[in-house]
C-alpha cells in the first residue's frame, strides 16, 4: 500500500503515546515521515525556521497535537500556530489529541478554526486509517 501521507507531525510529551502511534503508522505504511517535537515551542521553533527558510516541503501534512505539555502547551501552540498558518503555502490537517474527556476541552478544541478534530487518546488504528488514507 502506498503512503498517502508523506509527512505526519507529532507534538506531545508522553514517549510511550510517540513511540506507539510511530510504530503503527510505520507498520501500517500509512506516513512516509514522522517528525516529533515534545513541546509546542519545539515545534512552533521548526514550523517558523521552515518559513523563513522557504522549506515548505519538510513541513508535514498532518499534526497530532496534545494538549497537556511542558514549556508551551496544546493551547498556547495553537494560538502562536494561528499568527504564522497564513504564511505557510500548504494545507495542514491538525488534530487534538488528549486524554482529557472534559466537554470544555473538546468544545474549546472544535471552536478552534485550525483544528480538524478532537481524538481522544488512545487513538484507534482505524482513526489513523481515515485521516491518513
Amino acid at each position: 500500500m502506498p503512503h498517502n501521507t508523506k509527512s505526519v507531525c507529532i507534538i506531545d510529551d508522553d514517549n510511550m503515546y510517540i513511540n506507539l502511534v510511530s510504530k503503527i503508522l510505520e507498520l501500517k505504511k500509512l506516513s512516509e515521515s514522522v517528525i516529533v517535537f515534545k513541546n509546542g515551542k519545539e515545534a512552533l521553533d521548526f514550523f517558523i525556521t521552515s518559513i523563513d527558510e522557504d522549506e515548505y516541503k519538510s513541513i508535514p501534512q498532518v499534526i497530532f497535537l496534545d494538549l497537556n505539555m511542558p514549556i508551551m502547551d496544546g493551547w498556547e501552540f495553537l494560538q502562536e500556530f494561528d499568527k504564522i498558518k497564513d504564511k505557510i503555502d500548504k494545507q495542514i490537517d491538525l488534530y487534538v489529541v488528549s486524554s482529557s474527556i472534559d466537554s470544555r476541552d473538546i468544545d474549546k478544541a472544535k471552536s478552534i478554526d485550525l483544528v480538524s478534530d478532537y481524538l481522544t487518546k488512545p487513538i484507534k488504528l482505524n482513526d489513523f486509517e481515515k485521516i491518513l488514507v
